[in-house]
């Protein structure tokens, strides 16, 4: 069976969408400039990876981008790593986000917060503008200076946006990490980068729940000695501040700034605007480092040409702090549109309540994760025929794989009229190497295209692009948001290996992906997470594609269990409520394996389980549990869980099935 009938079609544009979506209308610029003629996407993509520095320059030129100093070449050196993007550019990151705060756009909303303890707050432009000129000014005077980091743990929302904004504007460098970790967690990443400046929450709601963390939070700022100010948010109204002698709280800083406009300091295109961070799951997180040039240009292809945002539109990504999702959300605002923050649980007070705030505020670009969606499916939520979804264009999807069962219920139920966008990539590019266009029909199953730009293609062992099948995810080009480096990573060793210790001078991201006949790809989960039963890799989304689509099945995980020179197959799963792993539902999850993949797919034990372990942006610690069943002694930090208890629990369960290694 060919890959087009395993994947019908389930969306296609309309002509208008075709001639007056961004990418089309970008595509109609080109050739009226000489180039193409385009007969299609893919020849539109084939250009962007031929004519690399014509492309990357053309996105800067069309998105209006702007910058003090042009840059002398789009790229200087262009090896990986080491690649050098726009020299000799003068340039500042915030400024291009509140590129359109002035003039006609000044009072169109730029911000709306929900959150679970406040009310919810809308301020425009011109106000987001003058609070972060109010910001960089406090900041200042702390003697915040560029290069400096700026370090939040907050709640995705106003502030937290704000703070960014501020701190890129006088060239410090923004990281932050979402209140709901624990601080030992979140002195792993922040202990190593030595922030000058913190912004805090006093707690958070979640769920229906208020969680005070003033004395975690005073314990956190003990912890970071290099603090020179802290701006206490007063995210629980009414409960206490953080206390300290460097503490200011956020309306008293706003007001010591009042009148003051934002820098906007020029700063080289490589100097460093973010610091993201690995999962950490394995020891202290790697501290990601990414330039502001690379960055900025690579969010403006994604967000104004494959998604289609504009100045019009209603941006909703539901994400946290601790995500580099948020990071993608907040460069929404270089297109000017309206971005919706929603701080909170998603499932509360029910399921419904996202769709309800999209349908509320006619949300035309609305972001989650594959769990998400995969959940409303299970709860047979209907929001299409609930609420007015009208205005909805774009669903984002992200995370994990999502099923074709799940596009199935996003085109019966959820938002029929929308283009699903599966989107791939991490938070090693803060961005994506593969995802959705509206040039192209969405197929069931299957991400869209290759991202403008992006040369993505799969490699086998032998370091060869594979004709057909499945094959480790790798980028044989430049992209301008790869990092610029590892925070104190001496010779780039760390980086070097991270990414190009598998195939010297070519990305290799860690994704085992197939790309089908039609250009579209498939994302078979981490290629370190990948089994080898009788010595045929397979990846373990080909699993959770069966099992989780099974109603009396909530979740699953799949490891391989090293016996005898061989691997065979462990399914942990986590039944309904009301539901049990009985001897009928392990014959009929064997048989959908069996049928929907292949005998080698078939597990050999399936083990029932209280719970998953999840990092802190959801997703599935595979590898924690292999080491466990494989008895390594590896250690895992397990403040980097958001739900490290799973892991003792399966541990019982993997003890009790006499699973686990002996000694």
């Amino acid at each position: 069976m060919s890959n087009t009938e395993q994947s019908p079609v389930v969306w296609s544009p309309s002509e208008d969408t075709l001639k007056n979506c961004q990418m089309g209308r970008f595509q109609g610029w080109l050739e009226q400039q000489g180039f193409g003629p385009f007969a299609d996407y893919h020849a539109l993509h084939q250009w962007s990876i031929d004519d690399l520095e014509t492309f990357w320059q053309k996105v800067w030129d069309y998105c209006g981008l702007v910058c003090d100093t042009p840059a002398d070449s789009v790229l200087g050196k262009r090896e990986m790593p080491g690649a050098e993007w726009f020299p000799g550019m003068k340039l500042n990151f915030a400024a291009n986000l509140l590129r359109l705060a002035d003039g006609e756009h000044a009072d169109h909303e730029a911000v709306v917060a929900y959150c679970e303890t406040r009310p919810v707050l809308r301020r425009t432009y011109a106000q987001l503008k003058a609070d972060t000129g109010a910001l960089e000014a406090f900041l200042r005077k702390k003697g915040i200076k560029q290069g400096d980091r700026v370090a939040g743990v907050v709640t995705n929302g106003y502030e937290a946006l704000t703070s960014m904004l501020a701190a890129t504007s006088l060239g410090a460098i923004w990281s932050s990490a979402s209140p709901d970790f624990g601080v030992g967690a979140i002195l792993d990443r922040f202990g190593q980068i030595e922030p000058a400046a913190l912004i805090v929450v006093n707690g958070y709601g979640y769920g229906g729940k208020v969680f005070n963390r003033q004395d975690d939070f005073a314990g956190l700022i003990d912890g970071l000695p290099t603090l020179r100010c802290v701006i206490s948010i007063e995210q629980l109204p009414g409960k206490p501040a953080i206390a300290g002698e460097k503490v200011t709280h956020w309306d008293d800083a706003l007001a010591d700034g009042h009148g003051q406009a934002p820098s906007f300091t020029p700063l080289p295109p490589d100097h460093p605007v973010y610091i993201l961070y690995s999962s950490g799951t394995t020891g202290k997180p790697k501290c990601i480092v990414h330039g502001n040039a690379g960055l900025l240009v690579n969010h403006a292809k994604e967000l104004m040409l494959h998604g289609d945002v504009g100045p019009d539109d209603r941006f909703l990504y539901f994400t946290t702090c601790g995500w580099m999702m948020w990071n993608w959300q907040a460069s929404a605002l270089l297109t000017g549109a309206a971005v919706i923050t929603v701080d909170g649980s998603p499932g509360y007070p029910d399921l419904s309540y996202l769709w309800q705030v999209v349908a509320d505020e006619k949300v035309t670009h609305y972001g989650t994760s594959a769990r998400f969606i995969a959940g409303c499916r299970k709860a047979e939520l209907t929001p299409a025929r609930n609420l007015d979804l009208s205005a909805l264009r774009v669903v984002f999807s992200t995370g994990s794989p999502l099923l074709p069962e799940d596009y199935d219920w996003v085109y019966s139920d959820g938002a029929p009229d929308a283009l699903l966008g599966s989107i791939a990539g991490g938070t090693d590019i803060c961005g994506c190497f593969v995802g959705s266009t509206p040039l192209l029909p969405v197929r069931r199953g299957e991400i869209q295209c290759r991202f403008l730009g992006v040369d993505a293609v799969a490699y086998g062992d032998d370091g060869k692009p594979v004709s057909s099948g499945r094959g480790e995810l790798v980028c044989r080009q430049p992209l301008p948001s790869m990092p610029v480096c590892f925070w104190d990573d001496p010779g780039d060793e760390r980086y070097k290996d991270a990414y190009f210790s598998t195939f010297p001078g070519v990305w290799a991201h860690g994704d085992f992906i197939e790309f089908t006949e039609h250009g579209g790809a498939i994302i078979y989960g981490r290629s370190d997470a990948t089994l080898n039963p009788g010595g045929v890799r397979i990846g373990t989304a080909e699993i959770y594609r069966q099992v989780e689509t099974v109603a009396e099945i909530k979740d699953s995980l799949v490891v391989g269990r090293q016996t005898d020179g061989d691997v065979e197959v462990v399914l942990l799963v986590v039944p309904a409520e009301g539901e049990a792993l009985t001897g009928d539902l392990e014959k009929n999850l064997k048989t959908r394996i069996r049928q929907g993949a292949s005998p080698r797919h078939v597990p050999r034990h399936i083990i029932e389980v209280p719970d998953i372990p999840y990092t802190r942006s959801g997703k599935k610690v595979e590898l924690a549990v292999a080491r466990l069943i494989n008895g390594s002694s590896r250690a895992d930090n397990r403040d980097a869980l958001a739900n490290p208890e799973a892991l003792d629990r399966i541990r019982d369960c993997l003890e009790e099935a006499q699973l686990l290694p002996k000694g």
